[in-house]
């Protein structure tokens, strides 16, 4: 990391002045500051008509496939021929394309690249192509910039759908180098900027490490117990006799411990299918989005007016109740309900109260690959769209120790989690000060806060 967060080396200009522009500063003397209608040429998508998309042909650049400076070509949709009147909206490799609209407007751009072609433009997706003032690369950094941002937020309407146009994106001011130190500070920044991505890929996958490690803890705590050392730490035998467990592929449990249906640990109910209405200062409504592995997280989280609910349906949340998600992407996924959401009130999905097991150890099991891979998600794939229903839940096996170890399996998954979430919250901000250097790089670059020298 101490690699790629080198100090950059402050080597300026001969002389500056000012730009007279907020975002700019000051730039190099010899700079030319001008809109950027002066060198490109724009154009919007053709309206091609969605229900004429082919299965194979040439692909359609939309603006789901837009993203935060690359190509997403994960859904791809097809046009079957370029015909006459489609000629004008073929890409180019080097053109630089900008989403018109959403919630992410100035952020979604990307360039074409030869491996990307051939390429169509859809509407409401814009093709800036730089004319010869204009290296392509430095283009891509320009938007890249953070002044771009900027100028997006200060150009931008704001309706539901934020939406920017094209007379927008043609007054950006910016400030222009000479051609040759264009295409220099834009191969500085290509190699600077790879290197920043593959810190932050190398920091993301030690994340994802370390989440997966947590997974094999809880799967092995609540399957087999503590580890031997762990185990006699908390005063329990680490020479615990086994006994199968009943299911293949678990093979044997501690020999304490019973194999019980769901249904007969708690009570499972249903969440409120329609949703309340909407009230600022209301009661939280937890909703399948609010649920991430054992987390209500408070992303998109809204509240409703309490004279709107049916609380006739008991629809109210307790410390201790678990949400499972009931449909959708996230189907099966659960979280217990800490002290800060009690009173919320419940959505869509299921409700467990548990009474006969420890709370948080069941919660744990939930997140268990015995519980989540081996039976849940066996459940939810047997339809196009994922599903579970109470009965269903219900019929879900558990291991469960005597009460005592319960607490104790539960207090050393706690403590070990608490170490892996210290750990990813390290790596997470890690990610954020390579993530505020590439930034930082981009925009001295671009707007001469620090020369790069040309190679001779």
């Amino acid at each position: 990391m101490e690699e790629v967060l080198e100090k950059i080396q402050v080597d300026r200009y001969p002389a500056y002045r000012d730009s007279g522009i907020s975002w700019l500063g000051e730039v190099p003397e010899n700079w030319v500051i001008d809109r950027l209608k002066n060198h490109i040429e724009l154009l919007t998508g053709f309206p091609f008509q969605s229900q004429r998309y082919a299965d194979s042909g040439i692909k359609l650049a939309r603006g789901i496939n837009v993203k935060e400076g690359y190509f997403d070509w994960s859904e791809v949709c097809h046009w079957t021929s370029v015909d006459a009147y489609l000629e004008a909206f073929v890409l180019k490799a080097g053109d630089i394309l900008i989403g018109m609209d959403g919630s992410k407007v100035g952020k979604n751009f990307c360039m074409v690249c030869e491996e990307d072609l051939p390429i169509l433009l859809l509407q409401r997706v814009a093709r800036m192509r730089p004319t010869k003032s204009l290296d392509s690369r430095f283009l891509y950094y320009l938007i890249a910039d953070k002044g771009f941002l900027l100028w997006v937020e200060m150009s931008k309407t704001d309706p539901m759908v934020p939406h920017i146009a094209p007379k927008d994106i043609y007054n950006f001011r910016i400030s222009v180098p000479p051609i040759q130190e264009q295409t220099a500070i834009a191969a500085f920044l290509d190699r600077k900027t790879a290197q920043i991505d593959n810190a932050i890929s190398i920091k993301e996958r030690q994340i994802e490490l370390l989440k997966e490690r947590r997974q094999i803890l809880i799967q092995s705590a609540v399957t087999r117990g503590l580890p031997a050392e762990a185990g006699a730490k908390s005063g329990l035998d680490p020479n615990v006799k086994m006994k199968d467990s009943g299911v293949e592929w678990i093979g044997k449990i501690p020999e304490k411990w019973e194999v019980k249906k769901l249904k007969y640990l708690g009570k499972i109910k249903y969440g409120l299918g329609q949703p309340p209405k909407e009230k600022e200062g209301g009661l939280p409504l937890i909703r399948a989005t609010n649920v991430e592995r054992g987390r209500i997280v408070e992303k998109d989280l809204i509240y409703v007016d309490p004279e709107d609910i049916p609380w006739e349906r008991d629809p109210e949340l307790k410390e201790n109740d678990i949400i499972v998600v009931r449909s959708g992407a996230y189907t099966a996924d659960s979280a217990i309900i800490p002290k800060k959401y009690e009173g919320s009130i419940a959505g869509y999905d299921m409700v467990i109260t548990p009474k006969e097991i420890n709370p948080t150890f069941l919660s744990y099991c939930l997140l268990a690959q015995y519980i989540l891979y081996g039976q849940l998600y066996l459940l939810r794939l047997r339809a196009a769209q994922p599903h579970l229903n109470a009965e269903e839940l219900g019929q879900t096996i558990v291991f469960c120790p005597p009460k005592e170890e319960q607490a104790v399996i539960v207090s050393f998954i706690n403590i070990m989690s608490q170490k892996i979430f210290t750990a990813i919250k390290c790596k997470e901000m890690e990610i954020e000060k390579l993530k505020e250097y590439k930034a930082t790089l981009i925009n001295s670059a671009v707007t001469g806060k620090v020369r790069v020298r040309l190679e001779h």
